[in-house]
C-alpha cells in the first residue's frame, strides 16, 4: 500500500505542511532547516514514498507530461528525432507522450484531442500539414506548441525546420555539375511544407542551369518505402530513363535501392542515387550514398527549449522561426559524366564531409 505524506508526518512528528514542502523541494522558500529536511527525505525514502503526480498535477494545474506528436514512427529519421527529444525533456522534469499519426490528418486530430484531454503541458507536433484548423486552436487557447520539422505558414507558431529548399537545391547543383540532366526526384506526401521545399529546390535548380523540367521525372506520393520501390521501378522503365535519382526519404531510398537490386542495377556505373536525410548505415553501403544530412540533434534539442520556454513564460508575442543548414555529405554514389568515375572531387557552395 503506498504511504500517504500524512503518514510521514506522523511518524517524523513534522506536519503534513513541512513534509510536503520538504518533498516538492521548497525547503528553502519556506526557510525550513537543512537537519528538518534530512530526516523527512531520510524517512520517506526508507517508506518507499512515491509522490503522487496526479494529485499533484491537479493542485499546480500542471501534469509534466509533453506530447509528442509523430507521422511515422518506422521512419529512422522521426525514431531518433523521439529519441532525443525524450532524453531533453525528461532532462527537463518532464515526461513524453508518443502518437503516431501514421501520415494521416484525421488520426492527427484524434490524438491531439487525446492529448488535449490528459492535460498535456505543451506539445511538440511534425504535422502532417494538410490542414491546420486544430493546430490554430491550440494557439488560440494559448497552448504551448512547437512545430518540428515542417512549418505551417499561417500560424503564428514556434517552429523548427531544415532549410529543405538549399539542401535540395544543392544536392541537384551537384548533379548537374557532375553532367547529370536526367535528374528524377521521389518526393514524399505532396501539398505539405517538406516536401514543397524540396521541389521547389529541385525545380529552381534546374531552371537555373537551363535544365528543362520533364514531369515525368517528378514521382512518387509519400515518405515509406513502397512508394520508393515503386516509383524507381516506374523511372527505370521509362523509354529515357535518368541517370539520377534524388530521394526525399530514408524510406523511399530503402524502397529505391531494393528496387535497383531487383533490377540489377549499379550505383553509380548504371544510376547515380543522391539521398535526403543520411540514413544511418549510408556510409556502410557497397556503394556509400551521398546525402543531405540534417541535424537531427539539434532539431529535437532546440524544439524542446523552445516548449520549455514558452510553458514557463507563455507569451503571445511573435514567434520564433528557427532554419537549421542541412549539409551535404559526398560520398561514391554519384558518377561524373563528364570524366567518368565517381564524383566526390567537384566542389558546390555547401560545406561538405567526407566519411
Amino acid at each position: 500500500m503506498a504511504i500517504t505524506l500524512e503518514e510521514i508526518a506522523k511518524i517524523t512528528g513534522f506536519s503534513a505542511s513541512t513534509v510536503s514542502r520538504v518533498l516538492t523541494k521548497q525547503s528553502k522558500k519556506y526557510r525550513i532547516s537543512q537537519v528538518t529536511e534530512k530526516v523527512i527525505i531520510k524517512k520517506a525514502k526508507e517508506l518507499g514514498y512515491r509522490p503522487n503526480d496526479l494529485a499533484r498535477g491537479l493542485r499546480l494545474k500542471k501534469t509534466h507530461l509533453i506530447g509528442l506528436m509523430v507521422p511515422d514512427i518506422s521512419n529512422p529519421f522521426f525514431s531518433y528525432l523521439t529519441h532525443i527529444i525524450q532524453k531533453k525533456v525528461y532532462m527537463n522534469g518532464y515526461s513524453l507522450i508518443v502518437a503516431n499519426t501514421n501520415e494521416d490528418i484525421n488520426t492527427e486530430i484524434e490524438q491531439l484531442e487525446i492529448f488535449r484531454r490528459k492535460g498535456i503541458d505543451g506539445y511538440i507536433i511534425m504535422p502532417v500539414g494538410t490542414k491546420y484548423e486544430h493546430l490554430a486552436d491550440l494557439i488560440e487557447h494559448n497552448k504551448p506548441l512547437v512545430l518540428l520539422d515542417r512549418n505551417i505558414d499561417e500560424l503564428n507558431v514556434n517552429c523548427v525546420v531544415v532549410d529543405n529548399y538549399r539542401g535540395s537545391y544543392e544536392a541537384i547543383q551537384y548533379l548537374i555539375n557532375a553532367g547529370h540532366k536526367r535528374i528524377a526526384i521521389i518526393q514524399g506526401l505532396q501539398n505539405t511544407y517538406t516536401n514543397n521545399e524540396r521541389v521547389l529546390g529541385y525545380k529552381n535548380a534546374l531552371a537555373d542551369n537551363g535544365i528543362k523540367i520533364d514531369e515525368e521525372l517528378i514521382v512518387g506520393n509519400d515518405f515509406r518505402r513502397e512508394n520508393g520501390f515503386i516509383s524507381t521501378k516506374m523511372l527505370l522503365k521509362l523509354s529515357n530513363p535518368p541517370t539520377a535519382i534524388f530521394t526525399f526519404s530514408d524510406l523511399i531510398t530503402l524502397g529505391t535501392l531494393h528496387a535497383c537490386m531487383e533490377e540489377k542495377i549499379n550505383i553509380p556505373d548504371s544510376l547515380s542515387v543522391v539521398v535526403f536525410d543520411d540514413i544511418d548505415f549510408a556510409p556502410f553501403l557497397v556503394t556509400p550514398l551521398t546525402a543531405v544530412r540534417q541535424p537531427r540533434e539539434m532539431m529535437g534539442e532546440v524544439a524542446v527549449k523552445l516548449l520549455i520556454d514558452e510553458i514557463k513564460n507563455k507569451s503571445q508575442e511573435r514567434k520564433k522561426k528557427i532554419i537549421l543548414e542541412p549539409k551535404l555529405i559526398i560520398r561514391k554514389s554519384v558518377r561524373d559524366m563528364i570524366l567518368g568515375g565517381n564524383a566526390n572531387h567537384l566542389n558546390t557552395t555547401m560545406e561538405y564531409h567526407y566519411d
